[in-house]
């Protein structure tokens, strides 16, 4: 979610997230020590697609189609019960995570101009990053602290549109599943 050279985010750039309001108790504090988008104004999520259009495409009509796709999907229930890591991330892993595959690809397709990460993964891992960017001792001490708090269970319900304006991340408009 950054341009990767500042380490700022691209103003006008969108990702569809999928908020986890109960996991914040648990990782907030690591999060907004440990993960950037944290401190710009990202709440915990696990990614739906990241980046998706430039916020000058998204009119009216995309916001429909948005609305319409995600209504198609249930609502879900998800535990986060382990705690995995890429290299240098520490994250939370959903099971389920088929749910949130299933949302990616819904909107991947309807939208092949806009590959989850831009194309950089050959697969996309559902994931609630907790911190990252970090030393590995940095990252067992988060560890430890969370196993003891985990599992988590959480209800996805919605998928949020969030944008930024380059240095903070905004909520725009959420998508609720129906099923």
């Amino acid at each position: 979610m950054s341009d990767g050279t500042s380490g700022r985010y691209r103003a006008g750039e969108t990702a569809l997230l999928a908020v986890v309001k109960e996991a914040e108790p648990s990782v907030g504090r690591w999060r907004r020590r440990f993960d950037s988008s944290a401190s710009a104004g990202v709440p915990a999520h696990v990614t739906v697609l990241v980046p998706f259009l430039d916020i000058d495409r998204i009119d009216a009509a995309v916001i429909d189609e948005l609305r319409e796709l995600f209504g198609e999907h249930s609502p879900f229930t998800v535990r986060f019960d382990s705690c995995r890591r890429f290299p240098d991330v520490l994250y939370l892993a959903p099971t389920p995570d088929q749910p949130f595959r299933a949302l990616t690809e819904a909107v991947a397709a309807r939208w092949p101009e806009a590959p989850p990460y831009g194309g950089q993964f050959t697969e996309v891992i559902p994931h609630l990053t907790v911190a990252h960017g970090q030393q590995a001792h940095v990252l067992d001490e988060a560890e430890a602290a969370l196993t003891v708090l985990l599992p988590i269970t959480a209800d996805v319900a919605s998928v949020s549109l969030f944008v930024s304006d380059g240095d903070r991340w905004h909520q725009r408009a959420e998508f609720p599943l129906h099923g």
